[in-house]
């Protein structure tokens, strides 16, 4: 008999429940605090009161899922699966994805913990590429090898518009948070396998944006050159702000359709509202 298999992530990946039904995944919400009151992304509170509550001052800080809430979702999906491939946010940026192996260890053999070393837009393609490989017929393990076999093949970089939160979750000096403000200075930050760094400081918006493409760009040209690429963008704020940057990007990128969704709330906690993220994942074929 064919073994079903159940592909779950968190919703790191920007992944609400709903759209992980319609993909054909399940969604672990990740728990955040504001004021001290805890929520689940996507679950308890809307991206639109989050941004309201954020913007008028409301404190932010994060969590790891407890092991709890993460056996919960296992044990309900496996009363119709016979495995399951789980996808946590990458292990360079929290402690879940171990927390996660270690839980697994309970489950003898039944959960698979694939660190695919990505989170949000990479992390969604990470998701898609293990629905795409069950729905083929590849085994739990098999979907595991391939996911972190895959790691790596992206870039992204984030550019944030206020230094206010950075300052807030203590990533950077109240003084140089004083001074940045002061000289409208927007610091863009890459995300790769090893976690998020501090790429480069732009003298305004509009150059935050150029840095942004312009490092794209370059990386597409020479690290990917010749392969084939998908391109995204992601955003902190309105669905306006989205659709600007989503344009602004598609302009600097005709010959490819760009992707757009928001970043996950989680993220947002440390960043801030008005952040603008693009990046790329290299498509692989997906035959085992």
């Amino acid at each position: 008999m064919k073994e079903r298999i159940a592909i779950v992530t968190d919703s790191c990946s920007g992944l609400t429940e709903e759209q992980g039904r319609d993909l054909g995944a399940f969604v672990v919400p990740m728990p955040f605090y504001m004021d001290d009151v805890l929520y689940y992304e996507g679950v308890s509170i809307t991206a639109e009161e989050f941004y309201a509550r954020l913007r008028a001052g409301c404190r932010v800080s994060t969590s790891q899922p407890a092991p709890g809430d993460v056996a919960a979702v296992w044990d309900k999906v496996l009363e119709s699966h016979d495995q399951i491939v789980y996808i946590p946010m990458t292990s360079a940026l929290s402690g879940s994805c171990a927390s996660a192996a270690v839980l697994a260890d309970d489950y003898g053999g039944r959960v698979v913990v694939a660190d695919n070393k990505a989170i949000s837009l990479v992390q969604r393609q990470a998701v898609e590429e293990a629905v795409a490989l069950r729905n083929q017929g590849c085994s739990a393990e098999e979907i595991r090898r391939r996911l972190e076999s895959n790691a790596g093949r992206n870039r992204i970089y984030l550019g944030v518009d206020s230094l206010r939160y950075l300052r807030q979750g203590g990533r950077i000096s109240s003084s140089s948070a004083m001074i940045g403000t002061a000289l409208q200075i927007k610091p863009v930050l890459s995300i790769d396998m090893e976690g998020i760094h501090a790429f480069c400081k732009a003298r305004g918006k509009k150059q935050m944006m150029e840095r942004m493409i312009e490092a794209t760009r370059r990386d597409m040209e020479t690290f990917f050159a010749g392969r084939k690429l998908s391109v995204y963008i992601a955003y902190a704020g309105s669905p306006e702000q989205g659709l600007a940057w989503q344009q602004t990007v598609q302009e600097a990128f005709p010959s490819y359709q760009v992707g757009a969704d928001r970043l996950p709330l989680v993220i947002a906690c440390h960043t801030g509202p008005d952040v603008y993220g693009v990046g790329f994942v290299e498509d692989l074929p997906l035959e085992a």
